[in-house]
């Protein structure tokens, strides 16, 4: 890993979670403010838990991503081969780039919703009730499983790396740069429900990711 892949890796997650994890993640973080988070409560408290539950999201990539890059680790991975790997991360990028402009509909199709199973509405209802602080790291845990295009691409980067310490360093990063925009959506639903703003930003995403496709090619 170079300072480039590492710069790629923010920038997609910076915008790719302003472009896809908000309409994603958006009603899963609306449910949980609306039924744990009281109003009354000082902002201090409210971002603790929301820091609770971003930090668990970012546990579950981690741990995602060590898992991968130990997968990669257990074979010897040709040049042809990581080459070809990096040629999917990069069509991937742009098909993602491509369905965030509105010219295809990839990522409905390759999210498959989680949410349906019944383990996880166990798990989720069971956590959504409880008034443990540590409730709200639990469903990040849960939510870092959602099925994510974005996701994907990271975790096939990460298996590159044929490294667990370096897959678990690539997807904590990828998590860490996804904060920024879900947190604020915590605080600030008013402005990223706005048509324009989160449209400009979308179709800015779009092209963004559709260049680094092309430059993982």
């Amino acid at each position: 890993m170079n300072g480039i892949e590492f710069t790629a890796i923010i920038t997609f997650a910076l915008l790719g979670s302003v472009g896809h994890c908000i309409g994603m993640c958006g009603g899963f973080i609306v449910t949980y403010t609306t039924a744990k988070i009281k109003p009354e409560q000082n902002r201090f408290t409210q971002s603790t838990y929301h820091l609770f539950y971003n930090l668990g999201r970012v546990s579950t990539y981690t741990a995602l991503g060590a898992l991968f890059g130990y997968f990669g680790s257990l074979w010897d991975i040709s040049p042809l081969a990581r080459a070809i790997m990096f040629a999917l991360a990069g069509v991937l990028m742009i098909l993602m780039g491509l369905s965030f402009a509105g010219k295809l509909r990839f990522l409905t199709s390759i999210e498959y919703p989680i949410t349906r199973q019944p383990w996880f509405k166990r798990i989720f209802t069971s956590q959504l009730t409880s008034a443990k602080p540590s409730s709200f790291f639990t469903l990040g845990l849960l939510n870092g499983l959602f099925p994510c295009g974005l996701v994907y691409t990271m975790l096939v980067t990460a298996t590159t790396t044929q490294s667990a310490l370096w897959g678990a360093i690539v997807m904590a990063i990828f998590g860490i740069f996804t904060i920024p925009a879900l947190f604020s959506f915590a605080f600030a639903v008013g402005l990223f429900s706005q048509t324009r703003f989160r449209s400009l930003m979308i179709q800015f995403a779009a092209i963004t990711i559709i260049v680094f496709g092309g430059w993982t090619l």
